[in-house]
């Protein structure tokens, strides 16, 4: 339902009015009781989501394994300058970059156990089609078909995370969420690896998308059965679980809950520059996010390996970026601080890149840059998803401006799959000197948007004061912006309405 109204928030948290005015939440519950459903939702919610997003993630970037297994040759037509596998390869991202902001919208309006299954489902049978293409046209259509229906899951997996956890809690979770595209890169790599040392009637290539795209149909049905709906919803719960949940879910915000979308929200989201500034950054990530899941094992071939064993080194690459992104966003979500781990992601991935340039002949220094380039892609990706959750401050406006930065950022890996051409091995001097430009640029947009969210604190903190840490946050009227007026109490005496504007908001720098 769209609307324009204010949303009446969680009706079932009570709430106290403390003598100096704020609004605060009555304790309702132990902290071993929070931290018991904590890990029940841990128990629930990862495991489901982490093994979609894995086998979407494998469906996606099973191509470029591909590649080396014979695809081109017997679906391409030998494709001597590599132009049509990159279209292929971009063909993804046409359709993952114009669906996303409708799909996290209708997502908010459906149960989420229904839309994470059958997008699975989906998903699943297109990976399985792409084995009975025999042309450029099927394989290109099964391509875009496989991006509408991912579009329905990794943009979507943020807002409903948030539904469940807290601001301190949601970006190891989101790390370890977005580790699994880096576990898929490596398990990727180990199928592949196997397959491609099978001797079988069928196509190594044909074999290798069928292998990833059974589970997606069958994980399909496990979500439909064991992911929760949200948390006023879910029968998950027993009566004492669902109010803890639901008190977590309004901690430190009042938001606009329930299937309803606020069109003001939307508005807001759409007009916000940071949300742009952050899909620049994601933009810039992602570029070589795209060209990693397509060419990296093409890229070690030229250190001197061979095809297998080329499949083979991408593991610890991957393995090693997992790691570093749990690392980073545990110690973020420790120190409320995104930005400068936003920062030192894309460095680390610019001097991965500037090594790859300075360093042509060095097989063990070229390797270690592909290290310090997955490990920073990958750290990037997690810290602009999770500082972008704590800072839209409603959910009709995180449903709007996360996959609006995430559809900017596709157009990256759109250009990412455009810049490893054949003709340019081995040196590939162009795509890591853009890719290292632009990996520079997000640490100067990262860091310029630390300085704004930190100064509009302080400027809060100043006209406003500092926030009790324990008071509700109404954020259902104008999200994470404040008006330019001061709220003042007329009487000691006066009954205190919920505030209608986030004066104690503050934003994660």
């Amino acid at each position: 339902m769209l609307t324009d109204e204010k949303t009446s928030g969680v009706d079932e948290i009570q709430m106290v009015v403390k003598d100096e005015g704020s609004i605060s939440i009555n304790p309702l519950h132990t902290n071993e009781e929070e931290k018991r459903l904590v890990r029940r939702l841990d128990m629930r919610l990862m495991p489901v989501l982490c093994t979609l997003y894995l086998f979407a993630y494998l469906d996606r970037i099973n191509l470029g394994n591909a590649r080396l297994q014979g695809l081109p040759q017997n679906v391409l037509h030998g494709d001597p300058t590599g132009v049509l596998f990159d279209w292929v390869n971009s063909a993804f991202y046409f359709s993952y970059v114009l669906c996303p902001v409708p799909a996290a919208l209708l997502s908010k309006l459906c149960p989420p156990r229904r839309w994470f299954g059958c997008a699975a489902l989906c998903w699943g049978l297109c990976s399985m089609l792409m084995a009975t293409t025999f042309n450029f046209p099927g394989l290109l259509v099964t391509r875009v078909c496989l991006g509408v229906f991912e579009a329905a899951l990794s943009p979507c997996t943020p807002l409903y995370l948030s539904l469940f956890y807290t601001r301190d809690e949601i970006g190891l979770r989101i790390a370890i969420y977005n580790g699994v595209a880096a576990v898929a890169g490596a398990f990727g790599g180990l199928i592949a690896f196997g397959i491609q040392t099978a001797r079988l009637p069928i196509a190594n290539w044909k074999l290798l998308f069928i292998v990833e795209g059974v589970p997606s149909v069958l994980l399909g049905f496990v979500a439909l059965a064991l992911l929760p709906n949200r948390p006023e919803e879910t029968s998950m719960f027993n009566a004492k679980e669902r109010e803890i949940a639901l008190e977590r879910g309004s901690r430190r915000t009042r938001t606009d809950v329930g299937r309803v979308l606020q069109r003001k929200h939307i508005i807001a989201a759409l007009i916000d520059w940071k949300v742009y500034a952050a899909g620049v950054m994601y933009f810039a990530s992602n570029t070589a996010f795209g060209a990693i899941s397509a060419f990296l094992p093409t890229i070690i071939t030229t250190f001197g390996f061979t095809n297998a064993i080329a499949q083979l080194l991408t593991v610890p690459p991957y393995a090693v970026a997992a790691i570093v992104l749990c690392l980073l966003q545990y110690y973020s979500d420790k120190l409320r601080n995104r930005g400068a781990f936003a920062i030192a992601s894309s460095m680390l991935g610019a001097v991965g890149y500037a090594l790859l340039l300075a360093v042509p002949s060095n097989i063990h220094a070229r390797y270690f840059a592909t290290f310090c380039v997955t490990s920073g892609t990958y750290g990037m990706n997690g810290a602009i998803i999770a500082w972008f959750v704590d800072n839209l401050g409603s959910e009709t406006k995180k449903a709007t401006g996360l996959p609006l930065l995430q559809a900017i950022g596709q157009c990256g890996a759109l250009l990412g799959s455009h810049m490893y051409p054949l003709t340019e091995g081995p040196r590939y001097i162009k795509g890591f000197a853009v890719n290292c430009s632009l990996d520079l640029l997000a640490a100067l947009i990262a860091a310029i948007l630390t300085m704004c969210y930190q100064r509009e604190n302080r400027r809060r903190d100043i006209q406003y004061g500092k926030p009790d840490p324990n008071a509700l946050v109404d954020t259902s009227e104008v999200a994470d912006k404040v008006r330019n007026f001061q709220m003042h109490q007329t009487s000691a005496h006066d009954s205190i309405s919920p505030p209608t504007q986030a004066t104690d908001f503050r934003y994660t720098p």
